[in-house]
């Protein structure tokens, strides 16, 4: 892996930490410390990540590379130093890693060791410092940090300290920021701590939008079938739908407000897009949502889904987090999730939340449909009300729950409007749910063709179920 900016270098350090921890099957706390000094060069800060998960192993930084870009050249001299323990040392054992240096015998160096004193505990602390202003780096470092809270590691408490002082010597008050994962480790309790943590994402992120008991949800998981050691990958997807709770003016909103933000996760780390999970989104058959995604682009490195037909003051949330469900030994950061599982995760997240609201992810098709109710409806209703039978006009009204009083065209046709538009989004979800076959009124004999890259939607082999009153 090749480290290119400061970045990319305190984000890796933050992975390992978080996956020492995930192999301990103790509490585990990660702490991340930003410390400018008068000591130090003007401008420099030492970052300094922690755990007391399991010990760390040279495998984890083998692969490393120096990146060949002169503003990372400007603010990191390449130095990694590096302090670890496992339970069962007897010393701490310190070690300086340079990775400007090409040739691996001279790569690391091995510094004098700290006795424990018998008392048993393991863990690491890695430091590289920074050229760089503490408050830039901590707004960055915080924004990181918010970001992983959100999957809620399991049995970790994550801790954020930033102490240093002015050139006059005066010291800054120490900040701290503790935030406990989950004490149980499970798929259904992980998947949850992810809707939780998007909800409050989208909470603090997008206040113009309707939140807490409004927000429409769905979650989904996938997993493949697994080792023989039982380290399967995991895919959870979460998506959100929020609508503004009252008008607000069109200036309030940011172009950025009509997109999506897609928040990734790999191994309970935020991480890029991965391509396999780009992949997987694309080739969903957004229409059978009602949507159209014309285009993706890349907005400072954020991937935004660019909606073409998004109603007005509608805002969709996807959040993706792949991990592997038992840690026994390194797992790279550069292992991809698998493009069919993310795909599978986020179809899940979208039919629960269609399934569980009614009305919202109708099709392209079924809205057509919609729209042709009125006009039906209307019709239905003079055929109902222009026959000279009455017995059968108080039969159709009573089916209908129309009371004999308020019997005349526009009530009726707006009861039947109603029911139309009920069965329309009844109907509406992925046939491979249903057991049984509907029971038909009037069928329409024009297939549904769904796009070529959607596995699960053949052309020519679903068609939709007919209405039912």
């Amino acid at each position: 892996m090749e480290i290119s900016s400061v970045q990319m270098l305190y984000k890796h350090l933050i992975f390992l930490a978080v996956q020492r921890c995930r192999m301990s099957d103790d509490l585990c706390r990660l702490t991340v410390k930003l410390t400018s000094s008068s000591r130090f060069p003007l401008h420099f800060v030492r970052i300094s990540v922690s755990d007391t998960g399991v010990g760390s192993k040279l495998e984890e930084y083998q692969y490393l590379k120096y990146g060949d870009d002169l503003v990372l050249a400007n603010q990191w001299d390449g130095m990694i130093s590096i302090a670890t323990t496992s339970i069962s040392d007897s010393e701490i054992h310190n070690l300086n890693l340079n990775l400007k240096e090409f040739i691996s015998a001279g790569r690391l160096t091995k510094l004098p060791s700290t006795v424990k004193n018998d008392v048993k505990f393991s863990g690491t602390e890695v430091s590289v410092s920074i050229s760089k202003s503490l408050d830039d780096l901590l707004a960055e470092v915080t924004c990181f940090l918010q970001k992983m809270i959100l999957v809620k590691i399991p049995r970790v408490v994550l801790e954020l300290l930033v102490s240093g002082d002015d050139p006059l010597g005066s010291q800054f008050e120490s900040r701290i920021l503790a935030i406990e994962g989950s004490s149980v480790y499970s798929p259904v309790e992980s998947i949850k701590c992810l809707e939780v943590g998007l909800k409050d994402y989208v909470h603090n992120h997008h206040t113009y939008f309707s939140t807490g008991e409004n927000l429409k949800v769905g979650t989904g998981v996938a997993k493949s079938s697994g080792s023989s050691q039982g380290n399967s990958q995991v895919v959870e997807a979460v998506v959100i739908i929020s609508e503004m709770s009252e008008p607000f003016p069109s200036s309030c909103f940011r172009e950025q407000d009509m997109k999506t933000e897609i928040l990734c996760f790999m191994d309970f780390v935020p991480c890029s897009v991965a391509q396999s999970s780009l992949d997987a989104l694309t080739s969903i058959n957004w229409k059978s949502y009602g949507l159209t995604l014309p285009n993706v682009a890349d907005h400072d490195g954020c991937v935004m889904l660019e909606w073409e037909n998004l109603p007005p003051y509608f805002h969709i949330h996807i959040a993706i987090h792949c991990y592997h469900r038992k840690v026994k030994q390194w797992v790279a950061q550069n292992s991809l999730p698998d493009r069919n599982l993310a795909r599978k995760a986020v179809k899940c997240a979208l039919d629960d939340l269609k399934e569980n609201n009614q009305g919202v992810l109708l099709s392209t098709r079924a809205l057509k449909m919609c729209d042709y109710a009125p006009d039906l409806a209307k019709t239905l209703a003079r055929l109902i009300l222009s026959s000279n039978d009455l017995h059968f006009q108080e039969e159709c009204c009573s089916l209908l729950g129309v009371q004999s009083q308020e019997v005349n065209t526009d009530n009726v046709g707006n009861c039947i409007r109603e029911k139309i538009v009920s069965v329309i989004r009844l109907n509406d979800c992925n046939p491979q749910k249903h057991t049984e076959a509907p029971s038909f009124l009037f069928q329409d004999d024009c297939f549904q063709r769904e796009d070529f890259m959607d596995e699960e939607y053949q052309e020519g082999e679903e068609a939709y179920s007919s209405l039912d009153l």
